[in-house]
């Protein structure tokens, strides 16, 4: 372990051990200062701050070797929020069963019950506080380049495409990617969004000096094991950490799932897309919320009708066929936000164009109207596909549906995109929205896809609130 991540660890250590003692103060506080007790019936004896140092001092030892022991300290990338409340739950609860125990025995008449309930509470909340704080600030640091690692990837193929949605789509990994490299001239010459094709493999030694790379995730197949020992050589010698990603017999990462037989671990390989009872979970859910959300926007709905209506003239809905799951055409139904005849004036305005690939955005586009370039900003025109929604032919959450002169332009991995419904929101819309490239784009919802569950599409739910209302990339 490098010295600054043990600088790291020993003020995590530090700040979890203040929250815990500052949880046991407040404990005894709310107890014997404030008077509050769970119990009616509990006798009230004071006791100064002072009787509870020790067991203040306990609860901080065992709550941290749980944490410890639990693996919370560990360096994991890939660990969310929701895992370390559930660590953090699981070791205090433990902790102060066995901080009860320990004093049933030595001091049974001293302490309040009030207080183990008081200290775990308290423990919880503080030491959750400390870790949104954290995320916040480490998110604030990553947008301005601080506290990442620089990653070059070798390898465009589908295990490399398939690393590099992962790292767009999970901003905390905290990874940078500065560009791959593959030995096809096709996939080495070619970006992908705004990752950088910097060339073949035997580029890697200029690559790691000018690009100040910190470290090298190689994605390339087996059978290009001598070429794999000689990239890890070459990052050795430049002190560059090299990590390999398995490609197990060219299957894609989505498709490989681990278990065991009696602790003997296998290989299993499952469906990449949703199955049956998925898709009849996403759906129920789409009737629910959709039909809430019709109820609840109904009024608004009829506000913004009436102002189309008096600002410009024209239809007040506008429809337009689009592409949704497995190729189907469909008319979908959005409020018009442009004048009449826009989408004709669309060749002339190409020179114009701002988004990569096969996508048509201007963020100041002159054919908006006044009222439209409000609604676009506020997501309001996408309202009446909560109908596309109620009829099946959309998703509350799910990619952006696409035009068919879209799908033409498709490379052959932005197809799988149309295996799962479009929706109104989506990651992507979360991520970004228009600011991100069509690539990018593609790999976010190929990894929703991937990585589909309902407690995905509750958080893209929320997450669409402040989006929507603060207009981030919104044109």
């Amino acid at each position: 372990m490098r010295h600054s991540s043990w600088r790291l660890l020993f003020l995590q250590l530090l700040l979890d051990a203040g929250m815990i003692n500052l949880a046991t103060w407040l404990a005894w506080y709310a107890r014997y200062e404030l008077e509050i007790s769970p119990g009616a019936a509990e006798a009230f004896f004071y006791q100064p701050y002072q009787a509870y140092i020790p067991l203040a001092v306990v609860m901080t030892i065992l709550s941290i070797g749980i944490f410890r022991f639990e693996g919370l300290y560990a360096p994991n990338r890939g660990r969310t929020f929701a895992d370390e409340l559930y660590t953090l739950l699981n070791g205090t609860t433990t902790a102060i069963l066995l901080v009860m125990a320990i004093t049933f025995f030595l001091r049974p008449l001293v302490y309040s019950r009030a207080m183990y309930v008081y200290a775990a509470m308290f423990a919880v909340i503080l030491l959750s506080g400390e870790r949104i704080a954290r995320r916040i600030v480490s998110a604030r640091l990553r947008r301005r380049g601080i506290g990442v690692d620089r990653v070059l990837i070798v390898g465009a193929g589908e295990v490399g495409r398939a690393l590099m949605r992962n790292i767009v789509a999970q901003p905390d990994l905290a990874y940078q990617i500065v560009g791959f490299v593959d030995d096809d001239p096709e996939k080495g010459q070619t970006d992908i969004g705004r990752f950088k094709a910097l060339g073949g493999t035997d580029q890697l030694p200029k690559l790691l000096k000018d690009y100040a790379v910190d470290e090298v995730i190689i994605t390339l197949p087996w059978t290009a094991r001598a070429k794999i020992i000689k990239l890890m050589n070459w990052c050795q010698r430049y002190n560059v950490a090299a990590k390999i990603v398995p490609d197990l017999f060219q299957l894609s990462l989505s498709r490989v799932a681990l278990d065991d037989v009696g602790g003997i671990p296998i290989i299993a390989i499952r469906e990449p897309t949703m199955g049956m009872v998925d898709a009849v979970i996403k759906r129920i859910m789409d009737l629910g919320f959709g039909f809430i959300m019709l109820l609840v926007s109904a009024i608004p709905m009829a506000i913004i009708a009436i102002l189309i209506r008096l600002d410009s003239p024209g239809p007040i809905v506008f429809t337009q066929k689009r592409i949704g799951r497995y190729g189907y055409e469909f008319v979908t139904y959005k409020f018009r936000s442009m004048r009449q005849g826009a989408e004709e004036e669309q060749s002339q305005l190409t020179d114009l164009n701002e988004a990569q690939g096969p996508l048509f955005k201007i963020r100041n586009d002159p054919r908006l109207t006044r009222v439209g370039r409000w609604i676009r900003r506020m997501s309001l025109d996408e309202l009446p596909q909560l109908l596309n929604v109620l009829r099946g032919e959309m998703s509350v959450v799910g990619p952006r549906p696409p035009m068919q002169c879209e799908v033409e332009q498709y490379q052959e991995w932005h197809k799988r995109r149309l295996e799962v419904c479009p929706g109104i929101t989506g990651l992507s819309q979360v991520s970004g929205r228009s600011d991100l490239t069509f690539d990018e784009t593609a790999m976010l919802d190929i990894y929703y896809i991937e990585n589909w569950s309902p407690w995905m599409d509750l958080g893209i739910m929320f997450k669409t609130i402040p989006t929507v209302l603060l207009a981030r990339g919104a044109y």
